[in-house]
């Protein structure tokens, strides 16, 4: 995979996080199990633990199983997710971090890898946030073709049997390339609340 920007994508995001209301926190996500403030923990410790997988700094975040606990927001937590964005972003502008090998999420992967799943994590995510809470969503170019490209793969993966995240939802091979991602993700992109 290329090296890119997370900037753009990170901004988005976290624009969409500015936008969420306290009364919005406890809405549906198309992540089951997750309402959005779940969803916004789980955007929040992704963003951490991926900041330290891009610095090689491997320990408690980088080796955390995210599926181990339902995640929460804390207090602060308008602050703390947007400045966890940046960090992420601003990591991973480090060509040292797209070499190598690094951990994340208690998985050992090469850096070029990790950077695929970052570009998956905040380009479905950032999704999944703008369907619960009613925005538009238009995602970064660069970020959105390094998700589609990671997703169409693991889907392809026999040992995976279709889909990283749940069964693979059929897109018209003529939809958007968002619409396109998301099925892949294991979600209908015509998921409303």
């Amino acid at each position: 995979m290329t090296m890119i920007d997370f900037g753009p994508q990170t901004r988005m995001v976290a624009g969409l996080v500015e936008t969420v209301t306290d009364e919005q926190l406890t809405a549906a996500t198309p992540c089951p199990d997750l309402a959005v403030r779940n969803l916004l923990g789980h955007i929040h410790l992704l963003s951490v633990a991926f900041r330290d997988a891009a610095r090689k700094d491997l320990g408690p975040t980088t080796d955390t199983d995210p599926a181990a606990a339902v995640p929460d927001i804390g207090p602060g937590w308008r602050e703390q997710l947007p400045k966890a964005l940046d960090e992420l972003a601003d990591a991973w502008r480090d060509p040292a971090a797209w070499t190598g090998m690094t951990r994340a999420g208690g998985v050992d992967l090469p850096g070029e890898v990790a950077g695929a799943v970052v570009a998956d994590e905040l380009v479905i995510h950032g999704w999944d946030l703008a369907q619960a809470v009613g925005r538009l969503y238009a995602p970064d170019p660069a970020a959105l073709d390094a998700a589609h490209g990671f997703l169409l793969m693991a889907a392809e993966d026999p040992d995976r049997g279709g889909g990283l995240f749940g069964p693979v939802v059929p897109v018209a091979e003529d939809a958007p390339l968002l619409e396109r991602a998301v099925g892949l993700s294991g979600r209908d992109p015509m998921w409303r609340p």
